[in-house]
């Protein structure tokens, strides 16, 4: 002790007693409560709004090219068309997209050989490369159930303001709800890409999921057509957001990864696609592995998971879809 501090220790023995007992538990820090996979998605469009303040990553714009649910213009339906002319007026028509495989067919002659012969059998060049296959490209995420029943007020949620975070107001106890019914509707809902559905739908699928028990198990093969429509999309956040459910679902419950063995040809062909979507960052610190976004790492993480979980005939068909998977189980 400094000598000042020495004197007082002997002038107030009290105190120095007191101080041990209450100095450490003043500066013991509170732990800060873990944020969920919904609260994490709006604190991720807050930080894109800032990192991209020309709107090039806004809902809006995936709405001027189509890529998300236009929505309607009011809570009351959309405007009459000759009333307001421009509302939607910045939106892309739906056009009919061409073949990746053959993109020059209609072109030219008309022929096949259209790309190498020009007019009179006079040489036109090198043929072109080939075209982009378009595996990892983004695909227009079609509309939810979710959207639909939320909008009708079939839903028995509401957003709850008042927590940090944001929670969800149950108007009836989650572990009476009819899971037949609305849980397929929430894994329906968590493609969403626009809130207030997207946090409901994931962090009500979260807490139905958390009570369900052995209610999720018999509905395993309704979930099955939620889960392939949003991985289809292609879209990075959507995947990651359904791994993460996936995760959550097996471990929810007994044989219910054993009940995912046999849907794995719906599900497993776009692992195999986005398997080696890892970030090369070499010796950096990736201060954004917290928020698990890493698409090739949440896709091992699952794999392992679906095999852990999946018994005995897991590996073998995880194997088939995905040859390069090799197992955690095995030695």
């Amino acid at each position: 002790l400094k000598p000042r501090l020495r004197r007082q220790h002997e002038r107030h023995p009290v105190w120095d007693r007191l101080s041990l007992l209450l100095l450490p538990k003043m500066a013991a820090p509170r732990p800060s409560k873990p944020s969920t996979a919904a609260a994490t998605l709006i604190l991720d469009d807050a930080l894109m709004k800032m990192v991209y303040r020309d709107g090039s990553k806004s809902y809006k714009e995936a709405k001027k090219n189509r890529m998300i649910p236009l929505g309607n213009h009011s809570s009351f339906g959309d405007f009459p068309r000759d009333l307001a002319p421009e509302a939607w007026g910045t939106v892309k028509v739906k056009s009919l997209t061409k073949s990746r495989s053959a993109p020059g067919l209609t072109s030219g002659t008309g022929t096949m050989h259209a790309a190498f012969v020009g007019l009179g059998g006079a040489p036109r060049g090198l043929a072109p490369p080939p075209p982009k296959a378009g595996a990892t490209s983004q695909r227009p995420v079609p509309p939810s159930e979710f959207r639909r029943f939320y909008d009708r007020g079939d839903l028995p949620i509401a957003v709850f303001h008042g927590a940090v975070g944001g929670k969800i107001a149950w108007k009836v106890d989650v572990d009476k709800l009819d899971y037949h019914h609305y849980l397929p509707i929430f894994f329906d809902g968590a493609r969403e890409q626009e809130d207030p559905y997207r946090f409901l739908a994931v962090q009500g699928t979260y807490e139905m999921l958390e009570k369900g028990g052995q209610k999720v198990l018999p509905v395993v093969p309704q979930l099955i057509i939620p889960i392939k429509t949003a991985l289809n999309t292609r879209n990075p956040i959507i995947i990651c957001t359904m791994l993460k459910i996936i995760q959550t679902l097996v471990k929810s419950g007994d044989m219910i990864g054993e009940a995912l063995v046999p849907y794995y040809r719906q599900i497993l062909p776009v692992f195999n696609i986005f398997k080696n979507n890892n970030t090369n960052i070499g010796d950096k610190i990736d201060y954004n592995q917290r928020k698990r976004m890493n698409l090739g790492e949440l896709i091992a993480e699952t794999l392992e998971v679906l095999e852990t979980h999946g018994g005995e005939d897991a590996f073998i068909n995880i194997k088939y879809m995905i040859p390069t998977y090799e197992s955690c189980v095995l030695a």
